[in-house]
């Protein structure tokens, strides 16, 4: 593995890994977090195999790229109504970037569904585009 993607797998890990610090009570919000932290565990599953942290399993792969695949796919519909809660992540430029934040989301599903999770190599490979699309999206669409 190259060291650009060492870096990227690195990254993904870390901003997979990084847990929800504190529990919002508005219920969209929590939906929200809920989400995100799927995507999270899905994430560093797969980075970790990536990275060589954990060993490769291609079915425990496979199980984390098909939640993947369904949480980037429902990111669209469960940030559609805007709420406000101090626990939220969520910056208020999704809503007037909509079109934006949905091209990232789309290019979340787009990396994840085309991850090739049958071996260790392949998965490294495709990891870029979804640590990417991850990044993509949290720089523009995350508060610190």
């Amino acid at each position: 593995m190259t060291f650009k993607a060492k870096a990227l797998v690195a990254t993904l890990i870390l901003v997979a890994g990084v847990a929800v610090a504190a529990d919002a009570t508005d219920p969209t919000v929590k939906a929200w977090q809920e989400l995100m932290d799927g995507n999270g565990a899905a994430t560093k599953t797969l980075g970790g195999m990536a990275g060589g942290k954990m060993a490769f399993d291609a079915a425990e792969a496979e199980q984390a790229k098909a939640a993947l695949i369904d949480h980037a796919g429902a990111i669209a519909a469960k940030f559609m109504t805007q709420a406000s809660d101090p626990a939220s992540k969520a910056s208020p430029d999704i809503w007037t970037n909509w079109d934006d934040f949905v091209a990232k989301a789309n290019a979340l599903s787009t990396a994840a569904t085309a991850l090739d999770v049958t071996s260790m190599e392949t998965l490294q490979a495709g990891m870029g585009a979804v640590g990417g699309a991850c990044k993509d999206c949290h720089t523009k669409y995350k508060l610190p």
